[in-house]
Parts: C-alpha cells; sequence; structure tokens
C-alpha cells in the first residue's frame, strides 16, 4: 500500500492480525514490514485501544506483553515522523546545534566579563560563569557516547580518534581556568593564558561540528541510526535547551512498550536490554569482578553465589537452596531479618556495613533487588575488600598508566 491508513478500524484490524500472526509464529523483521508497508503511523492512543480490544475478545494480557517489541515499532514509526530530515526541529544534529547557539551565548557572557575586567566582581561574576559554561559536558558526553560509535560502525573512525581528545583539552582548559580563578595576581596574564585559548578552543569546536562533524554524520547515518541515537539521547540529557516534548512523549511509550526481561537466544546467548553475553562470559565475569555477590532470593533462600579464587567469608555449595536465617549466627539473626523485612515493605532499599576482618577493611552492602514494577526479587549480598581502595590518596588517571 502506498498511501497510509486514515481508517482508524482498518488499522486496528490490522495490527491485531499482524499481533495474532505473531502468535502463530510471525517473524518480528516481517511484522516491522507489515506495519510500515500496510499500517504506517499509528498513536500510543490507538495502540491502547487495540490492546484493550483484543484482551476483551478474550486475549490473555501476558500473550499481549510477549508482543511488547511490536509495539515499540509502532512508536518507533511516531518517532521517525518527528526525525524525518535535518531539518525537523528534532532531529539530533538541530538538537545539537540549539546547544551549539546556547554555548555562544555562554561565551559571549565571559567576553563581556573580560571587556569588565577591572571590575570588583570580576572573580565572582567569571566564576558563576565559567560553572555554567562548563556544563556544556554533557554535549560533548553525546557526542562521545552516541554520534561517534555510530560513524565507527560506517569505519568513519576520525572523530573519535581526534574530536574526543579535542573535547578533553577544553575538559582541562576548563578545569584549569576554574582552579586557577581564586589564585589570580594578574588578570591580563590569567585572561590571555586561560581564558582566550578556553574560548578559541570551544569555538573552534563548534565550527568544526557544523562544517565537518555534522555534514559527514547526515551524510552516512541513515533514518534508523537517528531514531536510535535521539531515543537515547534522553538517558544522558541535553545542555541549556530542553528536551523535545513530543519526543519525550514518545520515547517514554517505547521504553515502556520494550521488555526489561532477559531473553535466551538459540545459540544460549543471554540477551538483555543493554546487550548480550554467552554463559561461560557471564560467568568469569560475575567470579572476577572485585566483590563478592551472594543473592538471596524472595522467598529468603540462597540461591548464587560467585565463586572468587580468594573469598573473604567461606562459601560452599551446600549453602545453595538454604534459609538465610541459617546462614547467620544467633547474634546477627534479628538484625538480618529486620534488614530483610524493611526491603520486602519497601521501608529501605540498602543496608551498610564495615568491619575489620583478618587485617582487611571489610566494606559489606545489602541490596534490595526490585523489578521494573518494584516488586521485590531478592536481596543481593556485597562484599569488598576495600583495605587499598580506603587507603588511595590524589589521582591516578588512566593517561597515567605506564607502557
Amino acid at each position: 500500500m502506498s498511501e497510509f491508513l486514515e481508517d482508524k478500524e482498518k488499522k486496528k484490524r490490522l495490527i491485531k492480525d499482524i499481533i495474532r500472526q505473531l502468535h502463530k509464529g510471525l517473524s518480528i523483521e516481517e511484522a516491522k514490514e507489515r506495519i510500515l508497508r500496510e499500517v504506517g503511523s499509528v498513536s500510543s492512543t490507538e495502540i491502547a485501544e487495540i490492546e484493550q480490544s483484543l484482551i476483551d475478545e478474550g486475549m490473555q494480557a501476558d500473550e499481549i506483553k510477549k508482543f511488547c517489541n511490536v509495539h515499540a515499532l509502532l512508536f518507533e514509526s511516531s518517532l521517525k515522523e518527528t526525525v524525518s530530515e535535518e531539518g525537523s526541529s528534532n532531529h539530533p544534529v538541530n538538537l545539537f546545534k540549539q546547544e551549539n547557539r546556547e554555548i555562544e551565548k555562554r561565551l559571549d557572557r565571559i567576553k563581556k566579563i573580560i571587556e569588565d575586567k577591572d571590575s570588583g566582581e570580576f572573580k565572582p561574576e567569571l566564576g558563576k560563569a565559567l560553572d555554567e559554561l562548563a556544563k556544556i559536558e554533557t554535549h560533548y558526553v553525546r557526542k562521545e557516547q552516541l554520534l561517534f560509535p555510530y560513524l565507527e560502525r560506517y569505519g568513519f573512525m576520525g572523530p573519535s580518534k581526534v574530536m574526543w581528545g579535542k573535547h578533553n583539552e577544553i575538559r582541562g582548559l576548563l578545569k584549569s581556568c576554574l582552579s586557577e580563578l581564586e589564585k589570580i595576581t594578574d588578570k591580563d596574564s590569567y585572561i590571555k593564558e586561560r581564558l582566550k585559548p578556553l574560548i578559541e578552543e570551544i569555538e573552534g569546536m563548534i565550527f568544526k561540528e557544523e562544517n565537518i562533524l555534522f555534514p559527514s554524520s547526515v551524510e552516512k547515518l541513515t533514518s534508523d541510526d537517528w531514531v536510535d541515537i535521539l531515543k537515547e539521547s534522553s538517558d544522558i540529557g541535553y545542555v541549556f535547551i530542553e528536551e523535545p516534548a513530543l519526543t519525550s512523549s514518545i520515547i517514554d511509550e517505547i521504553k515502556g512498550a520494550v521488555s526489561q526481561d532477559p531473553q535466551i537466544e538459540e545459540s544460549g546467548r543471554i540477551s538483555f536490554p543493554t546487550g548480550g553475553l554467552g554463559p561461560a562470559e557471564l560467568m568469569h565475569i560475575l567470579n572476577n569482578i572485585p566483590v563478592e555477590l551472594t543473592f538471596v532470593d524472595k522467598d529468603d533462600r540462597v540461591k548464587y553465589f560467585t565463586d572468587h579464587k580468594d573469598r573473604i567469608f567461606v562459601r560452599t555449595r551446600s549453602v545453595i537452596g538454604r534459609e538465610v536465617r541459617n546462614c547467620h549466627p544467633p547474634q546477627s539473626l534479628d538484625k538480618v531479618e529486620r534488614i530483610v523485612q524493611d526491603f520486602k515493605s519497601k521501608k529501605r532499599d540498602h543496608a551498610d556495613f564495615w568491619i575489620d576482618f583478618e587485617g582487611k577493611f571489610v566494606y559489606i552492602k545489602f541490596i534490595a533487588i526490585r523489578d521494573e514494577n518494584q516488586e521485590y526479587l531478592g536481596t543481593l549480598e556485597v562484599t569488598m575488600d576495600a583495605t587499598k581502595i580506603r587507603s588511595l590518596k590524589g589521582e591516578k588517571r588512566l593517561l597515567d598508566e605506564g607502557d
């Protein structure tokens, strides 16, 4: 069908048929093609009405939930309409540019303060302006964590190799400007050596973005890529501008529609909303993170613990299935039971302790584990030897690591 259906009832019948066909084995990709070809755009209200209609006709709500990815596809078709081209106010490139206009306003404010450098308010006013400008971190992080990875998929590695380094130079200049502000003895020297290089680098970055990065990105990325970038942008946030209200509501609906439960693929790989791992990978990751984990399920029975080579507290496999109240000495039993009860009643979400144990400073944290509906799943005990961490001073950055 070349034209989108205008008749709401016809849309409903088509979508209901697609959901039923999914129940019979239709693939997600085939469903997506049918939605785009036969249905076109559909509102969240229409989707809710369709779901209710299916329930009224006897389909169980749990069955409908199984097809939540299809619901997300329906919302995606609405989202695509808001990101149809670069000129759209909701296109990620346009949102980056809107932020750039606001960044320029902050730079103009700093330039004005430089002009009035002999004012008695120079330091406090500049401090406020620099603190405000430092929020551009969000702008750079959104580029680094969203735009750059998509460009890399098309073999365009320059931005992540070069521009990221320029971001770090700007971060360093900002930090230097802020840290040296209270120590100023010569304003002219500070302006020349600190402030002006910062302004030049940020203005240069805006030029590089709008004349090199963004045009290249528009050329290389697909509309699906831009939709994905827009969806994830809300997790990082925006700076100096408001998140588009329309996209915000649609993205919330997409996230609500997509299942947060892990799926086991035919290969045995476990697929999570944030990626996937093979069982062996998952086991070795858990066994090598620098903490010991023990999970007690909602029925208060030990269900799992990580198998560390050098444990702080002894755990044997015989503990699996044991009631948690039997795993603690009588002196602490009432406290353990109270913590678990508080978790179940949602009175609190964690309990923290630290002790000296056999020459080690041990940090222990009990965490209430809940699902997306805040239903209690169990308690996670996290134990860490924090002796070395406690003694750390100053900084050691990745760049300080020897070759």
